[in-house]
């Protein structure tokens, strides 16, 4: 039930009341209510918290955020001006690494309560909502080679084209002796090659893009460094000076990470580790910097370095967010994607533009939330909506 409120401050203010909820934590550790259960029932308290979680907006909110970003997109920076920090964004970004080092951020330590998979270190990927699982082991991969065309061996052919000679049963045991010679030989390339490169050993793949400072690394690290199930973490940022913070950090381990300097916009770029290879692909206010029209082919790639099963993890700036109605005008690259002073680029998705993004790619939904939020300044008695996108897409196993 919604109600409006009464109190200056909170004039368009819309509450949720009556509505019981369970404890975010409890005994199963996950959480109870995805993005927060903080709820604001009574809006005479709304300063007793810095964050109040599933405010819905009233249609004086949606008109307004509606008017403020007409007013800020009206004035287009001139298409001359456009290219520049689409092609020198690295150095952009590099600048601001420079600037403001790993002090700008604060460390994700809310990444567990709503993307608890990152820390789901088994070999078995889920293949159901309900959560049942079937483990995937090498020996199924071993077992499939002399079913799969892309493992049959081209010069298999030329011992059946001199077999006129055999008949019955021969074909068939020297058939199944080229394919056992051949799934071994390949298979022990395959294995060659899965252990040529760094986390070849390990059991749990993630790869973070657009680590920056490492905000989100260092927890994560900081989850893995006990663990004894073979976790891997994998991260990569375009900004150099963002890729030798993180190294220069005294948690940085290379016996569990490995960070490196990449553009994930250039598609021929190739990575530390094969295709297919990755469990989890963390993107967190990372897309929302490339231009929208690189968007699909950004993901697309990103698609192919996950496991059948695996799961790409999104969290970014809504539609409307705060951030996005304070632009002013002159800073509009096209439509809800702006630059900022420094000459960082971010772009404002909806939900259908997320599932769009990600499902067009062949991976299937798993969940897909606006995440609206209200942020309180307590000692300036200010309140501001916040819009993010919270999304979470499985790579089908075939």
């Amino acid at each position: 039930m919604k109600r409006w409120v009464c109190c200056p401050v909170l004039r368009n203010l819309t509450v949720v009341k009556g509505m019981k909820m369970r404890c975010r934590f409890e005994s199963t550790g996950r959480p109870a209510v995805p993005l927060g259960s903080r709820l604001l029932t009574d809006p005479s308290k709304v300063f007793e918290h810095n964050m109040w979680d599933h405010v819905q907006w009233s249609q004086k909110d949606k008109e307004m955020a509606e008017m403020k970003s007409r007013e800020n997109s009206a004035v287009l920076i001139p298409q001359e001006y456009q290219n520049t920090f689409d092609e020198e964004a690295s150095k952009y970004w590099n600048d601001f690494y420079i600037a403001h080092e790993s002090k700008f951020f604060k460390n994700r330590n809310w990444l567990f309560r709503e993307f608890p998979e990152i820390l789901s270190h088994k070999k078995e990927t889920c293949t159901r909502e309900d959560g049942e699982c079937n483990a995937i082991s090498t020996s199924s991969v071993e077992s499939n080679l002399c079913h799969n065309d892309s493992w049959q061996s081209e010069d298999s052919s030329h011992f059946f084209a001199q077999g006129d000679n055999l008949k019955g049963h021969h074909t068939s045991v020297i058939n199944e002796t080229v394919c056992s010679c051949e799934s071994s030989r390949r298979f022990s390339e395959f294995k060659e090659e899965m252990n040529a490169f760094p986390g070849s050993e390990a059991t749990f793949r993630i790869f973070e893009v657009g680590c920056g400072a490492g905000n989100s690394v260092f927890p994560i690290l900081h989850a893995l460094k006990d663990q004894d199930s073979g976790p891997f973490l994998y991260c990569c940022d375009f900004s150099s000076r963002a890729v030798e913070l993180i190294k220069a950090h005294p948690n940085y381990s290379p016996a569990l990470c490995h960070v490196f300097v990449h553009d994930v916009c250039t598609e021929a770029a190739t990575y530390p580790f094969p295709d297919e290879s990755l469990d989890i692909i963390l993107l967190v206010f990372v897309l929302s910097s490339i231009h929208p029209e690189r968007m699909h082919t950004v993901v697309n790639r990103l698609t192919r370095l996950l496991k059948p099963g695996g799961m790409l993890l999104f969290r970014d700036y809504g539609r409307y967010d705060l951030t996005q109605l304070r632009f002013k005008k002159g800073h509009c690259l096209s439509e809800n994607f702006y630059v900022r002073g420094d000459g960082t680029c971010v772009y404002f998705f909806t939900k259908e533009e997320v599932h769009d993004l990600f499902a067009n790619t062949g991976l299937k939904e798993i969940q897909n939330l606006e995440d609206r939020r209200l942020q309180v300044n307590r000692k300036k008695q200010v309140i501001m909506h916040r819009v993010w996108m919270q999304s979470k897409y499985q790579k089908p196993v075939t």
